[in-house]
């Protein structure tokens, strides 16, 4: 069979699925489709109404592309009574177009494995684009079932990218999908930052649209990568103090604007592992190393409130809990900071509680709007009793700031 009498089929014809059929029925290769709506077609044009089931499309078809909501209903598409694998044929084809879990995609490959029906999981975008030969075709699975695929493919879709086995194609989706919704928020923040300077948000679409029209920054990080998928180190190197100077500088302008920016405090705090850089170790002795974290816990010049004496549980405390423990890379110092505040409040101690609130206000890990949310948080766990003496060394902390800064 040449590539151009592969006959097509489509079930679920929603805006990607219709669109789908559209764009084949367009190229010629008029498909075969089916929907619950028995009048699902009436409006897509060049395609024929709706066949009974899904098994009359697969026994019509080599390629079949499936566009349903959910893992529910590919399940039943494909497995039920009456779907694709009741009237498959060896050497037939499916496509998912449905964003599933992984799980779910290696179950219904292993059902079709027992049909000997080849079977692709494709993520796909932009959906709106579906009727227009517009979309990407992600592509997980075996390259000889993409090859003998292709050419059905490359009818509706603009750009087939085959990104590996089993899987791979979705994975490539969902990540695509936190890359989308990730830049969404990091917009609404630096609007809302924009904003709040008095900044017209239009302004700042202006600024961003001239000085980068390609949107090449956003992907730059991911372009600069070796063929190991590492960043150069001298790439990264000189990125490093830019980002944490810009990063700092929106904290900055955050807590003078009372304007929260939680997802570019995570960047502020991990610009290392964004760049692939190992996390530096603190120089010097462990006491060395203590004072200093102490410093970047609490502020510079903490540690001199730490009595010259040596004792054990000094020596402990600078050596080991900081030096060694709120040093470690696996959380963040703000993440700490947290837990520390959170067992804190369960002990009722205000002094103890207005020690790591001055601390979060001197390093800006915290804003006074969430170290309030942070003691009705608490109450509900710790009793309120001891959230009234946690609220209280939070207010006693955020007076003597305010007032030191007079």
């Amino acid at each position: 069979m040449t590539q151009h009498e592969l006959r097509a089929g489509v079930i679920g014809l929603g805006m990607i699925g219709g669109g789908v059929a559209v764009s084949l029925a367009r190229r010629g290769r008029v498909p075969v489709v089916y929907d619950i709506r028995p009048d699902a077609a009436e409006a897509l044009p060049d395609v024929d109404a709706p066949l009974s089931s899904p098994a009359d499309v697969a026994k019509a078809s080599d390629v079949v592309m499936i566009a349903v909501v959910d893992a529910e209903q590919a399940r039943t598409v494909i497995a039920g009574p009456e779907g694709v694998l009741a009237g498959a044929h060896p050497g037939l084809t499916l496509v998912l177009l449905s964003t599933v879990a992984l799980p779910v995609v290696r179950e219904l490959a292993d059902l079709c494995a027992e049909h000997e029906v080849g079977f692709l999981d494709c993520g796909v975008t932009p959906g709106d684009r579906a009727a227009e030969n517009g979309m990407v075709a992600i592509l997980g699975g075996d390259a000889a079932v993409v090859a003998a695929a292709e050419p059905v493919l490359r009818d509706w879709a603009k750009k087939v990218v085959h990104c590996g086995p089993l899987g791979a194609g979705m994975a490539t989706k969902i990540a695509r999908n936190v890359v989308t919704y990730g830049s969404w928020r990091t917009v609404h923040e630096a609007a809302a930052l924009a904003g709040a300077a008095g900044v017209d948000p239009a302004k700042l679409a202006e600024v961003i649209e001239t000085a980068d029209p390609q949107g090449r920054t956003l992907l730059q990080l991911l372009h600069s990568r070796d063929a190991q998928g590492e960043l150069p180190e001298t790439l990264s190197r000189k990125i490093e103090p830019l980002m944490s100077k810009d990063l700092t500088a929106a904290r900055d302008l955050s807590t003078e604007l009372h304007v929260d920016i939680p997802l570019a405090d995570v960047a502020r705090t991990h610009v290392r592992g964004t760049l692939d850089l190992p996390t530096e170790e603190p120089q010097g002795t462990a006491h060395e190393r203590g004072l200093a974290v102490m410093d970047a816990v609490y502020g510079d010049g903490f540690s001199q409130n730490m009595p010259a004496a040596s004792t054990p549980f000094t020596d402990t405390t600078t050596d080991h809990l900081f030096g060694e423990v709120w040093s470690r890379p696996g959380l963040s110092v703000r993440d700490r900071r947290l837990l520390v505040l959170g067992a804190t409040a369960a002990l009722g101690r205000a002094d103890l509680v207005q020690i790591q609130v001055r601390g979060a206000l001197v390093t800006r890990d915290l804003t006074p709007d969430e170290l309030r949310e942070s003691a009705l948080q608490l109450a509900y766990y710790v009793g309120w009793g001891n959230a009234t003496a946690t609220h209280q060394g939070i207010e006693a902390a955020l007076a003597d700031t305010a007032q030191e800064k007079k």
